[in-house]
């Protein structure tokens, strides 16, 4: 009985969050003590909720050593406990369900009021926050990555983050994003002035999210880039070829050319070079070819 009673003393641990002038002040007395689950969850989510505000611009200070190290102890006394109460799974799913929610919650509704080149600005900012999100949880939760996910050969940390914003993200506005970007680029090929540094970061947005592998950027960009250049310089060439001397048309050709080859090397990925200029030779050139002109 009194080994019991001594638990229940243990477990009734002081986890809480204070107000501060400017934000969250994590105050917790569980240093050297055992830890419940919902206690160490709760005082994780007071981090957390921190986390959220800062990334959201809220009024919020920023972390200090001493609360990142609470944090992180939090995480390491709940999955080296006896062996009864480590935590370690528990965590883990808690870590994927955190990014679910915030997703759900506040990333995706951010995106759908937003139109066109608006949304795709919207779409880099989350991005960025998303990998702001991920370097502090885990951070907290090193211990889980560098022990728990090793001996169950389970996805790490960082795998998991990018599947939740993968798949409840970028699964929903990849299309949308597909036709801002390509109407973006046909205005700068029309002499229209875009914002080449906010295509550029939305394409290597698509080439991270691959995680090593470029599917996203090929299939979901450069392929639907690519038909649309070949459609749009069929059109100049119907109209090319009667409009100018021979002479004038191949410059026309020799400038098309070094335009496509300067957007690749803005704000296009370095393999799409010799598949656009390759593009803009079929149409250019073969009709050239298949038509007298002087």
């Amino acid at each position: 009985m009194a080994s019991n009673e001594n638990r229940s003393t243990r477990q009734q641990r002081d986890c809480r969050v204070k107000p501060g002038k400017y934000g969250t002040n994590l105050s917790t007395s569980t240093d050297g003590e055992f830890i419940q689950f919902d206690e160490g969850w709760e005082f994780l989510q007071k981090g957390i909720t921190k986390l959220k505000r800062i990334l959201e611009g809220l009024p919020e200070t920023q972390f200090t050593s001493e609360e990142y190290m609470k944090l992180y102890s939090t995480v390491y006394k709940m999955c080296t406990q006896d062996p009864l109460d480590d935590y370690s799974q528990q965590l883990y799913d808690k870590y994927r369900e955190t990014f679910e929610v915030y997703i759900i919650s506040t990333v995706l509704p951010a995106l759908r009021e937003k139109p066109e080149e608006s949304m795709l600005q919207e779409l880099v900012k989350r991005w960025k926050n998303h990998k702001i999100m991920v370097w502090w949880l885990s951070r907290f939760y090193h211990f889980i990555d560098c022990y728990f996910i090793a001996r169950r050969s389970l996805p790490t940390l960082n795998e998991v983050a990018l599947k939740s914003f993968r798949d409840l993200v970028y699964c929903e506005v990849n299309a949308n994003a597909r036709v801002a970007l390509i109407d973006l680029i046909h205005k700068e090929r029309e002499g229209g002035q875009i914002d080449r540094e906010l295509v550029k970061n939305v394409v290597e947005l698509l080439v991270e999210i691959g995680n090593g592998k470029m599917d996203a950027y090929e299939k979901d960009l450069e392929a639907h880039i690519l038909e649309n250049t070949s459609d749009y310089y069929s059109l100049k060439a119907s109209s090319w070829i009667i409009e100018y001397s021979s002479p004038d048309y191949m410059l026309k050709v020799d400038e098309c050319l070094r335009m496509e080859r300067e957007r690749v090397a803005h704000y296009l990925h370095s393999s799409s070079e010799q598949k656009l200029v390759n593009k803009v030779k079929d149409e250019l050139l073969v009709v050239y070819a298949n038509n007298d002109i002087k």
